[in-house]
């Protein structure tokens, strides 16, 4: 028989975890047949860590794991990945806004003989605003990293173990999860579902962690910040040379004095954030080739408990 995990990231979760349980009981749990719960404390400062351990304590399937600090969701399910034990795993959030019956629809494409099955979102409840910078995101990944991107995105995913151990032999720190599992291949397929707004606790999804997001998938799998540099570069000389031309030309035929200072600036000025911001770019570049290169591991686990 084969046996599914489940592994649930966690993050100042308290006031979910217990209600995320009792529906995945309620819903799932007598449906799986041989099934494993990972929890993954990312460094939480609220008590998600003894309510995890209350939920073990009525359920030996529960597995508890502690990181030493916060290290980032992705990380987290990195983490959840490398303590599970199923033959395949699927990612949960704990915020209930995915319907817990979303893991037996994954399941099912996992008995079909998919390898990597992704959970799209058909449609969310959440505000305008959100909604309008989530499908900016997803049309910016389309445009310029991933045309397979689905519209609406996907955060959850089910992987086979063959998917997990080349997931874990990438060992890439300041990437995207979900668009590496989109690169790996395999066989896939996609279920759809519909992703509830947020009624229960509050969320720690920060501007600062969505704009580097947005940073690491452009770095980790793009060309398009050098190539766009390179295409800015060569206009704003092209405009220079075409504009300096015409200066030369209008003074020697009309005598039209050529404009000094202000203009000037004016174009040292544009030049000098020119230069600023391509320097920021390969900065970036050579900031992740450094951090690659220390080998630190993008998670350090500080404990693990799991039922004897």
């Amino acid at each position: 028989m084969s046996k599914i995990s489940i592994v649930v990231p966690v993050y100042y979760n308290s006031d979910t975890l217990e209600m995320l349980y009792e529906d995945m009981k309620e819903k799932i749990l007598g449906k799986l047949g041989d099934y494993e719960i990972v929890f993954v404390d990312d460094g939480s400062g609220d008590n998600s860590w003894e309510i995890m351990n209350k939920i073990a304590a009525k359920d030996k399937n529960v597995v508890c794991t502690r990181l030493s600090r916060n290290f980032g969701e992705h990380a987290a399910i990195l983490a959840g990945l490398s303590v599970c034990t199923g033959d395949c795993a699927v990612t949960k959030q704990a915020d209930l806004q995915e319907d817990s019956t979303l893991i037996l629809d994954l399941y099912e494409k996992w008995k079909e003989g998919n390898k990597v099955v992704l959970a799209i979102r058909a449609d969310r409840d959440e505000g305008a605003v959100k909604k309008f910078f989530a499908g900016m995101y997803y049309w910016l990944v389309r445009k310029t990293i991933n045309k397979d991107m689905p519209q609406g995105g996907c955060d959850c995913y089910l992987l086979d173990r063959q998917a997990i151990k080349v997931i874990q032999l990438m060992d890439e720190k300041n990437s995207s999860l979900t668009l590496q599992v989109m690169w790996i291949g395999f066989k896939s397929a996609r279920v759809y579902f519909h992703r509830k707004d947020r009624t229960v606790g509050k969320s720690r999804w920060t501007f600062a962690k969505k704009y580097k997001l947005v940073v690491d998938s452009m770095m980790s799998f793009s060309y398009f910040p050098i190539r766009a540099i390179s295409m800015i570069g060569t206009l704003v000389a092209l405009a220079a040379f075409a504009g300096i031309i015409g200066a030369i030309y209008e003074k020697l035929t009309v005598g039209t004095p050529i404009a000094g200072y202000a203009s000037l600036m004016c174009v040292v000025l544009f030049a000098t954030g020119l230069i600023m911001l391509t320097l920021g770019i390969l900065g970036e570049y050579v900031w992740r080739a450094l951090d690659a290169s220390r080998s630190r591991p993008p998670f350090i686990i500080d404990e693990v408990r799991k039922s004897e």
